[in-house]
């Protein structure tokens, strides 16, 4: 019977282990628990405000219709009695809910909009019993709630990314064209696990439309409906360089370029030496090729390794050219750009800035 225990398919048994003890705790003749989650206030905390996101992924997956069976019922009864080794699990209780609500929890949960923008301290949502005979359910249900805190730090921290990136875009460009596209989600294989990746990639694309987080999309798409929330473009890793050899980088490069010529690729090229790369085999042997292509059709360089440098920079303005945009910067021809796709963080972020 234990081989068939999974937790999240049991919310009898998605609680930590004390947890289950304290409907034995309360006053006699209680009826209502009102509870409240908040980010709380901390002195010199690094954010002021938090993105609240994840609450409806939660309720929909794991809190709403019957949840409550018998099967699940006596799962966790022998369950706690093995990890206990004493009878601590309300089986009168999780029956009650089953025979009275149909398996349904009696709690009721009220929320600000999911996507607002929240100052620390306040309340982001309420848990209650709303029916007298089962205050024990509004913390029982604590533990899974209390889970909100990754969505919502990934949002939170993807909006201050957002917000230094308008700022600098605005200024060198004279627009907030594209931002929606500039900070590029690659964390799907960083993360503890699948659903990591699906609420950490959902919470990014509250800000931003760009990622190869899938897990994060289909999360949008089957939670929110919205039917596809990010995007991505065709890209090589480093396997699919190498497996070339050394002497035929260039011609690993010209693979990528002859099987995606239209529409943007992105090219990986520091697996040997990145500044050879760009100066003799993009910025020389291949350059045709890459001047062949257009905005929408552009090469996408990727140094992944490493501090983001200007030399990068430099290096292609001496192959390419540059033009100077509207407010006097630099812009590198529109058929080729740079993603950096290591060392980001908001602190690297704002010291290149």
């Amino acid at each position: 019977h234990v081989g068939h225990f999974t937790v999240n398919a049991n919310i009898t048994l998605s609680r930590q282990s004390f947890g289950i003890t304290h409907y034995k705790q309360y006053p006699p003749n209680i009826s209502k628990i009102y509870s409240y989650f908040e980010c709380r206030r901390k002195k010199g905390s690094q954010f002021n405000e938090v993105v609240f996101f994840g609450l409806q992924y939660l309720l929909k997956k794991y809190l709403t219709g019957p949840v409550v069976t018998e099967e699940k019922i006596q799962e966790a009864k022998l369950f706690y009695q093995m990890h206990f080794k004493q009878v601590v699990f309300d089986e009168e209780g999780w029956r009650k809910v089953l025979e009275k609500h149909d398996g349904r929890l009696p709690i009721r949960i009220k929320a600000v909009a999911e996507g607002r923008i929240i100052p620390r301290g306040n309340v982001l949502f309420t848990v209650e019993n709303t029916d007298p005979n089962f205050y024990w359910l509004t913390n029982y249900i604590e533990t899974m709630l209390v889970q909100m805190w990754y969505p919502i730090t990934v949002a939170t921290i993807s909006r201050e990314f957002k917000k230094i990136l308008a700022k600098h875009l605005k200024a060198t460009t004279g627009s907030l064209e594209g931002l929606d596209l500039k900070l590029h989600d690659f964390g799907y294989r960083g993360v503890s696990s699948q659903e990591s990746a699906a609420l950490g990639g959902a919470a990014h694309l509250v800000n931003f439309c760009s990622t190869d987080t899938v897990a994060g999309l289909l999360m949008a798409q089957r939670y929110y409906g919205c039917p596809m929330a990010g995007f991505s473009i065709p890209a090589a890793e480093h396997s699919t360089i190498i497996s070339w050899g050394r002497s035929r980088e260039k011609e690993a490069f010209e693979r990528v370029l002859d099987q995606f010529s239209t529409g943007p690729v992105s090219v990986v090229s520091d697996s040997y030496d990145i500044f050879n790369a760009c100066k003799h085999i993009w910025g020389d042997k291949l350059k045709e090729r890459v001047m062949e292509r257009n905005q929408d059709s552009c090469l996408v360089i990727r140094p992944d390794s490493g501090d983001p440098t200007e030399t990068l920079i430099e290096i292609l303005e001496e192959c390419f050219g540059c033009s100077l945009n509207s407010v006097g910067y630099k812009v590198l021809p529109s058929y080729l750009r740079i993603i950096q796709g290591d060392g980001i963080g908001l602190g690297s972020i704002l010291q290149e800035v």
